[in-house]
Parts: structure tokens; C-alpha cells; sequence
């Protein structure tokens, strides 16, 4: 079954995250209907597609066409016959996500492609009360902020249908991202739960005053994580073992099982005192900071890299 072109997308929620995915659908030269029920979302939302606006990398359309081929309006329902795919920005909640997604289904045309955004909420939760096609219904959760970062992770449900999932793939890679097709529905999805074991470990040295964290942030920046943009850990390791990933298990499988058990016996525990004191060491150094002109920064240099990335490949 091949489904309709996408050419208009509704937006719901108008967050960080909605802001971001709305800056680059319209970069992309789709029209956006996009929803919030927060008061001020509309100007806040203006405020942000100016913001966001210099640095989306490869925008096929100018920036008064940017600026203008969007609709914020109060209620969506009066538009959901005109949507080509729904992409949800809600809150992290099962019973919001479970009404909203109902309700969704059962207002729109059987052929839209509904995504959530959900950081780790499986949609097999929220899609129990959809009775009339949640075989069109996934999980398109993108990393931070979803303008630059080309990661998304479709992730379906048992009953998603293999078209609607074919069909998503298409779609993000043609704004320019890098989805990967999560095959089972675990908790966190793939890289929140990458990302929360290095934190967590993370987390134990600074606590345990074996590194601050400014330091343990460069540890990453100035090391692993300069290599993991550009091959990660699997292939990183495969290369480390001369080419020869056998080798490189079997030259350093007896050192990781010391680290992984000494890790065990230190793991960070988020229910004690090591909290308060990640957070006075932690805050020490980020608030002799400006936080805007590091996020600033942060966003041209990740454009920059992108983009040179991209051109790698070419």
C-alpha cells in the first residue's frame, strides 16, 4: 500500500521540542498546522522559528516562506482531513497520550501517519482505546534539537503496519535525517538508554569527587565523544581491534568485566544522598557559566559538523 505524498504536517505541542520539528518542516518546504493550548504559544512560537531559522542547515525555501506558510490555531480538529501526518509533542503522560491518540484516530482519515515524540513512552500504551486504524500509529522520536540533529528513532507498535513504518523512514530521511528503525519496543528506546548509562556512570564520578564535572564533560567532548560522531562505539571498537571486532573482545573482555563490576559496586543510586552532592558539584561549575552563549555556540558548531558530515557522504 503506498500512501499520499507528505506535504502538510499538524503539530501538536509547541515546546522545545514542537518548536524545533515546526523550524524544520517549514525550512523543508512543508505547511505546518500547528496547535498548543498553553497562553502566548503562538508568539513564543514566532519568537523561536526566527531563532531557529539561521541555523537549519540545507532550507530549500526562503525565510519570509519560512515565516509564513504555517497555521496556529486554537482547536486542530477543523484541519484534520487537510494533514498528510500528525507529528505529537505532548506531555510525557499515558493518559494524556492515550485520550489525545484516541481521539486523533478516530478524526482523521484512515491513510495519516500519526508519530509521537515520546522520549520513552512505547505507543502499544497509549494506543489501546484507537479502534479505527492504530496500525498507522508509531513512534518518531527525534534527539535534540530535531532541526540540527539528524537522529530519529521510529519506533512501532506490534500492530504497526509495515507500510506506515516504510512510509516514516521515507519521510524523515527527506528532511535530511538519519532515522533508525527500532525493531522492539523497549523502555527509553535505543539512545535514551545509550545515554543514560553513560550518565549514570557519569553521575557516580562526580559524585564520588573523582573528577569534576567540568572535567568529566571534557573527558567526553575532547575524547570519546569526538570519535562516537563519527564512528560509533561498535565500529570505534572494531577499528581499535585492528579491524577485527573478535580481537578486540578477546583482548579486552577480562579489563571490561573489572570495570563493569567495580561500576556495579559504585552505581549511582538517584534515591540518595549522592544526589546532593552531584548537584552542588555540578552547579559549582555551570553557574560561573553563560548557559546561552554555550547553547549558542553549541548549535553553530553542531550545524558546522552536520554539514561537513554530510558532505562525507556525498
Amino acid at each position: 500500500m503506498a500512501l499520499p505524498p507528505i506535504k502538510t504536517v499538524g503539530v501538536i505541542g509547541t515546546g522545545v521540542i514542537g518548536a524545533s520539528w515546526t523550524a524544520l518542516f517549514l525550512a523543508k518546504g512543508l505547511k505546518v498546522i500547528v496547535t498548543d493550548p498553553a497562553p502566548g504559544a503562538d508568539a513564543r512560537l514566532r519568537d523561536h522559528l526566527l531563532k531557529h531559522w539561521p541555523s537549519i542547515p540545507n532550507a530549500k525555501v526562503t525565510q519570509d516562506e519560512y515565516l509564513n506558510n504555517f497555521k496556529f490555531v486554537k482547536e486542530i480538529d477543523a484541519y484534520l482531513g487537510d494533514v498528510d501526518l500528525i507529528q505529537e509533542n505532548g506531555p510525557e503522560r499515558l493518559d494524556f497520550k492515550r485520550s489525545l491518540f484516541a481521539h486523533l484516530d478516530a478524526n482523521t482519515p484512515e491513510h495519516v501517519l500519526i508519530a509521537s515524540s515520546s522520549s520513552g513512552l512505547p505507543s502499544s500504551e497509549f494506543i489501546t482505546e484507537c479502534n479505527k486504524n492504530p496500525a498507522r500509529i508509531l513512534i518518531g522520536h527525534p534527539f535534540n534539537p530535531p532541526h540540527l540533529v539528524p537522529l530519529v528513532e521510529v519506533v512501532p507498535h506490534q500492530g504497526t503496519g509495515d507500510a506506515y513504518v516504510t512510509a516514516a523512514l521515507q519521510f524523515y530521511r527527506s528532511l535530511g535525517k538519519d532515522p533508525v528503525l527500532v525493531k522492539k519496543e523497549t523502555p527509553g528506546f535505543i539512545a535514551n538508554r545509550l545515554q543514560a548509562a553513560v550518565c549514570a556512570e557519569a553521575y557516580s564520578l562526580v559524585a564520588r569527587g573523582i573528577v569534576s564535572a567540568e572535567d568529566l564533560d571534557k573527558t567526553m567532548t575532547s575524547g570519546l565523544g569526538l570519535r562516537w560522531a563519527l564512528t560509533g562505539p561498535i565500529m570505534t571498537n572494531t577499528l581499535g581491534g585492528g579491524g577485527d571486532f573478535n580481537h578486540f573482545m578477546d583482548h579486552l573482555g577480562p579489563a571490561l568485566k573489572t570495570w563493569l563490576d567495580d561500576m556495579h559496586r559504585h552505581e549511582f543510586d538517584v534515591n540518595s544522598q549522592d544526589v546532593d552532592v552531584l548537584k552542588e558539584r555540578v552547579n559549582e561549575w555551570t553557574s560561573q557559566t553563560n548557559l546561552k552563549e554555550i547553547e549558542e555556540s553549541r548549535n553553530k558548531r553542531l550545524a558546522g559538523m552536520i554539514k561537513s558530515k554530510s558532505e562525507d557522504y556525498v
